[in-house]
């Protein structure tokens, strides 16, 4: 019996105690230092509970677990429904500061209703038997034009017709005069960014021209959720608006929004996709982010009623008292996601769509498919990337992000690696009661 290559072993932030972890065995356990340094020299004293566990392990049986993991993870992502966003347009009556798609043109946006129809064609034809429903996305989508709205209603109509759910993203400053049409509907979420209260707010993502949009936004809120639409509620963070992130949670809770099972929350990491930030001391590394969160949530708990940040499986492991299925991928593109957009291209996700070079065929005038470029994202998982092969972690990270690994590193079937073993190591004391610690 050997250490499973799999084990994930770390000291707890702000604790003398370890976690040992197994995404393959789905096994977590908190060890004492005396324990750890048994572990750690390999001379444990009664190893019938680690070999149980699968933390000692035979390789010839580890393989063959392996093995079995991959083709349910494989079968389980075939039956997931497939997430299809549509863009209309990238036009936006906001000028974030931090908008990736400024660069895109949308000089010849139509909107015609002979684009929305090829798109429905497309989802007919190259998802038929899929279970999936439609992101509308931009953008923005939810602009005060009879053309915007023309073509929501057309979309919303095609969706009933095939008894497809639709979510919305959008800045939430037209929602409210919204919400008679998408009240008609089925909507299974509005995703609404506020990125703080107020002016913190407002000078992160004011109207082009200047001119605040958080009050508004907040009233499009509260009638979604008096309407029974679910919000998802998104804030971008980076170190400009962080410490006012409590500000926010505080805003939420006094509002009732947190109490209302309609509504739930994302925290999305302002980093650099396609164009350059202009101020790149601003963005978090991932783990940067991750020990900003926890000391900020050390100093205020009443943000976890907010939002509670995953910290890898963590929150999984606090919310359903187990560990997920090991994550062989962690890139929806092409599996279970897909996004289309105005001037009739195909691309895998939402961090490729309108990105030149990055399109996979056309959906209009007629439907093509660049099949090698197509396979290339299909097969991408931590069993096609060399470098996921020997990571005791890759079962947590999954590869990342596939788009962010080929702007880093040039080509697809590379990693986009995220600490996970470290993002455990806070989440588990942040989480959980850790015995004999304070």
């Amino acid at each position: 019996m050997t250490r499973s290559k799999h084990n994930i072993f770390r000291k707890l932030k702000d604790s003398d105690n370890y976690i040992l972890l197994n995404p393959l065995s789905k096994q977590a356990d908190i060890l004492s230092p005396e324990l750890a340094r048994e572990y750690e020299k390999g001379n444990i004293a009664d190893p019938t509970e680690f070999i149980e566990k699968g933390y000692l392990s035979d390789e010839g049986e580890e393989n063959r677990r392996y093995r079995n993991a991959y083709l349910s993870f494989i079968e389980a992502r075939e039956a997931e429904e497939v997430q299809v966003f549509f863009v209309p347009t990238y036009a936006c009556n906001f000028a974030c500061s931090y908008c990736y798609q400024e660069s895109y043109d949308h000089a010849n946006d139509s909107r015609n209703p002979e684009l929305t129809d090829a798109f429905f064609r497309w989802l007919d034809t190259e998802l038929a038997g899929r279970k999936k429903y439609i992101t509308v996305f931009g953008g923005e989508p939810l602009l005060p034009s009879s053309a915007s709205r023309n073509v929501l209603e057309r979309i919303l109509t095609k969706a009933a017709d095939r008894k497809l759910s639709v979510a919305v993203v959008t800045n939430g400053y037209e929602l409210e005069n919204y919400i008679p049409l998408l009240s008609s509907a089925s909507i299974r979420e509005v995703q609404v960014t506020l990125d703080g209260v107020g002016v913190v707010h407002d000078r992160r993502r004011p109207l082009h021209g200047g001119g605040a949009t958080f009050d508004r936004i907040v009233r499009g809120i509260d009638a979604a959720l008096a309407a029974g639409i679910p919000i998802n509620l998104r804030a971008v963070v980076d170190r400009e608006n962080l410490p006012h992130l409590p500000e926010l949670a505080r805003f939420a809770i006094a509002r009732g929004w947190t109490g209302n099972p309609l509504f739930k929350t994302q925290l999305g990491r302002n980093y650099e996709l396609h164009t350059c930030q202009i101020d790149q001391k601003k963005l978090y590394s991932r783990i940067s982010l991750y020990e900003e969160l926890y000391a900020l949530i050390k100093e205020n708990p009443e943000f976890l009623e907010f939002h509670r940040p995953a910290y890898s499986v963590t929150k999984f492991l606090f919310e359903h008292g187990e560990l997920p299925d090991p994550l062989f991928d962690s890139c929806p593109g092409t599996k279970t996601e897909w996004a289309l957009d105005y001037t009739g291209k195909v691309y895998a996700c939402t961090a490729t769509v309108g990105k030149k070079g990055e399109e996979l065929g056309t959906f209009y005038p007629e439907i093509s498919r660049r099949d090698e470029a197509i396979e290339e994202w299909e097969d991408r998982d931590v069993t096609s990337i060399p470098e996921c092969a020997n990571c005791n972690l890759q079962l947590t990270c999954g590869g990342g992000c596939a788009a962010v690994a080929k702007n880093t590193k040039g080509k697809i079937l590379s990693p986009d690696c995220r600490p996970t073993d470290k993002l455990l190591s806070m989440g588990i004391p942040l989480y959980f009661t850790i015995p004999g610690d304070k």
